[in-house]
């Protein structure tokens, strides 16, 4: 049975906590850093459909992972605390580089923090509605952004939830 597996003791649950936290706040932190100051054009808009795809092949090799892990809820974790971030860093940064080559393409001007919030707002199907894409270059990022975070948020969720349970049968004993 499931509920017979070993639990994971508390230093691999802090090392995974720490691990989850030292990712996502990297992220968070080379958003902020990294110089942006490419125009947006084919050449951007190739990089955020590779990111996308980078995105799609790390959220797929996490998956492995999580299945072959000694503790997939753990990993799980992990897993989603590089995958989350990075999609919504990536949207946020596009949203930062069309604003600054097309002036106006939102309600109001977007500093990287204008940028982040919106994606998050979007991401997280909020929508405060105080930022929104005023020009079709903008709504068509945002819509690939809400089919993104629906398929990421719904499809991915159960992938995760299918693996974990892959690992957790790995793990268990035969002779139960």
């Amino acid at each position: 049975m499931a509920d017979d597996l070993p639990r994971p003791g508390r230093r691999a649950t802090l090392s995974a906590a720490a691990r989850s936290v030292l990712v996502s706040s990297g992220l968070v932190l080379a958003y902020y850093l990294l110089p942006m100051d490419a125009p947006l054009n084919g050449g951007t808009v190739t990089g955020l459909v590779l990111g996308l795809l980078a995105v799609t092949a790390l959220f797929l090799g996490q998956v492995r992972a999580i299945a072959r892990s000694p503790y997939p809820e753990l990993r799980a974790v992990e897993s989603l605390a590089a995958v989350l971030p990075l999609f919504v860093l990536l949207f946020a940064t596009s949203y930062f580089l069309l604003e600054r080559a097309a002036p106006g393409s939102f309600t109001e001007p977007l500093t990287r923090t204008d940028a982040l919030y919106f994606a998050l707002t979007v991401v997280s199907t909020v929508g405060f509605g105080d930022i929104t894409g005023r020009t079709e270059t903008a709504r068509v990022m945002t819509m690939i952004q809400i089919v993104g975070g629906i398929l990421l948020v719904g499809l991915a969720a159960r992938v995760v939830v299918r693996a974990v349970e892959a690992g957790r049968r790995r793990r268990a004993p035969e002779n139960k």
